[in-house]
């Protein structure tokens, strides 16, 4: 998989599974906007790019604020004069009991999930039907918008909502050539899952393949979703779980 001279947008890559995805496209010659909330982590995460084929550009901010946005693809048109590939990869996770789920949370989740996603997408979109040869766009959605899981209602709702958008925008995007997908990760090893000591051991046991995904597992998948490889592939989720939502048992169930 080629991208030198490609131009890609990232959100949601200080770290873990957004930051991998970036360390990737640059290493086979993208140049790529990394956006992160957080402005500290988007300075060390464009730091540690140096040295690599691509280069890559910080815009830190909320990537669900139409500002922000817009600055994402002025950047990438007035640095590189183009974009080609969009990964939408910002989204939390607000875990709760539904019966006690507050508005707050809920309208959070959906703002930055789903609105920042939608968004960006339709930004990047009238870039890519501007520059008239297409390009390619990714939502990243998850196994709970598959199977069901403990105190996530909203968040899994937020994800099959992604899904359900990709597959719509088939219908708009395609006479511009531009294809849309999903990548659905399962359990994965990232800096905020680690954080939890009893993570590896659980999913170890109730994955099929033996194991959680890594940041890598689920990159190798992005970068073929919005490779020239998979230009005939739109509309579709690509589900990386090693087999769990085969099976689905509970993370919960001793």
């Amino acid at each position: 998989m080629d991208f030198k001279g490609k131009v890609a947008i990232v959100t949601g890559a200080g770290q873990g599974i957004g930051l991998e995805i970036c360390k990737q496209l640059v290493a086979k010659g993208a140049n790529v906007i990394l956006n992160d909330l957080d402005a500290t982590l988007t300075r060390e995460a464009v730091a540690g790019m140096e040295g690599e084929q691509g280069q890559c550009i910080g815009v830190s901010g909320d990537s669900s604020e139409m500002l922000v946005i817009r600055q994402m693809v002025d950047t990438a048109v007035a640095e590189y004069g183009k974009l080609d590939v969009i990964v939408a990869n910002a989204g939390i996770t607000l875990f709760g009991e539904f019966l006690t789920y507050t508005p707050d949370s809920f309208f959070d989740v959906m703002k930055v999930n789903l609105g920042g996603s939608f968004f960006l997408a339709q930004a990047a979109a009238n870039q890519m039907k501007k520059q008239g040869y297409g390009g390619s766009i990714l939502f990243m959605s998850s196994v709970t918008g598959h199977q069901a899981h403990e105190n996530l209602a909203a968040y899994g709702m937020s994800k099959a909502a992604l899904e359900m958008l990709a597959k719509n925008l088939v219908i708009e995007l395609s006479p511009y050539k531009i294809n849309i997908n999903t990548v659905a990760p399962g359990a994965t090893l990232t800096e905020r899952t680690m954080s939890d000591r009893d993570y590896f051991g659980t999913w170890e046991k109730i994955t099929p393949m033996g194991r959680p995904a890594t940041v890598n597992d689920i990159a190798q998948a992005v970068l073929f979703m919005v490779s020239d490889n998979a230009k005939h592939i739109t509309g579709q989720s690509l589900v990386i779980d090693g087999g769990w939502t085969a099976v689905s048992p509970s993370p919960y169930k001793k």
